[in-house]
């Protein structure tokens, strides 16, 4: 088997090549950069700008499945100019890999599994989301995931399987948001935001990795949420954060005026609410190998000393 991946050199992309390299699938990857293109036995790059529809279409020699994860960071101020950088990202990588099928002289490809995200459920302290839910959340974000799935939805048309996993927070040590909301508390300066009662869909990003590649092999198509079990709230994930550091949680919760002077409208990250289910995914067999918020932070950390201590 051969996988063609977008975002292949972030964070969950690398996880992801991870998994397929352990079983032996090869992986072809996309750069904008031409200094990023490598060639390995089971790992090649080629080149590729969707803002200009360009992409080199022996990416699609021999391929079975694509894992589309492009996308701009959300974690940058929304300006105007920025907003549309998010949304064109998404929709032009989409554009550009459904453009160059159409004109392909390789084998069909059987299905893409496409990024999503949770922000696309509406904003809820008392809501618990599957993927049944219709209503979008009225915000710049539930706008971006609209305009991104369905996009997603269009590769329909060549007869591909399409699947789209909602992405909640993603855990890892090594990059993302963990080390972001670590930090303060290693500093003393830990607190929640607001009410802290804010719902925070979590997920471990092997289990992330391990999604993707599951619905992969198993042919899967539709919506699933890349969530664990077990969500929490924004002030219970301070707190469990703190215990897994040894540090004491001890400043007042961070007020939203504060936040959204800092932050502008991307402040709407931290304190939007979303408890989302991980039922759908789990039915169809698939088995978190963390479900509970706190060993998935103890892993994490004893996995990174371990790492940065390596055993001589």
């Amino acid at each position: 088997m051969k996988v063609l991946i977008t975002g292949a050199t972030g964070l969950v992309g690398k996880e992801i090549v991870k998994v397929l390299h352990e079983k032996n699938i090869t992986v072809h990857y996309l750069t904008r950069s031409k200094r990023k293109i490598h060639s390995e036995l089971n790992y090649k790059g080629f080149y590729w700008d969707p803002s200009k529809g360009v992409l080199d279409p022996k990416s699609l020699e021999g391929v079975h499945a694509i894992i589309n994860l492009a996308g701009a960071t959300i974690a940058n101020r929304w300006t105007k100019s920025y907003k549309k950088k998010i949304v064109e990202s998404r929709v032009e990588s989409l554009k550009t890999l459904k453009k160059a099928l159409e004109i392909s002289d390789a084998p069909r490809v059987e299905s893409i599994i496409s990024a999503s995200a949770i922000g696309i459920y509406p904003n809820s302290l008392s809501q618990f989301y599957d993927e049944s839910e219709k209503e979008v959340d009225d915000s710049f974000l539930g706008s971006v995931v609209e305009q991104w799935e369905n996009a997603a939805n269009e590769f329909e048309d060549l007869g591909v399987k399409v699947a789209k996993i909602r992405i909640g927070v993603v855990l890892s040590a090594n990059g993302g948001a963990l080390p972001k909301m670590a930090r303060p508390v290693q500093l003393y300066l830990g607190a929640a935001f607001g009410s802290g009662e804010q719902w925070q869909s979590w997920i471990h990003i092997e289990d992330l990795a391990q999604m993707f590649v599951y619905i992969m092999e198993n042919g899967l198509k539709g919506t699933f949420n890349g969530v664990a079990p077990n969500p929490v709230t924004q002030s219970k994930m301070t707190k469990i954060l703190g215990r897994v550091l040894n540090k004491p949680i001890w400043l007042p919760n961070i007020p939203k005026f504060a936040m959204q002077g800092l932050l502008g409208e991307m402040s709407y990250l931290l304190f939007a609410s979303q408890r989302v289910s991980s039922k759908r995914i789990e039915k169809k067999g698939f088995i978190f190998q963390y479900s509970n918020l706190e060993p998935t932070l103890m892993n994490l950390y004893d996995k990174e000393k371990k790492e940065s201590y390596p055993v001589q």
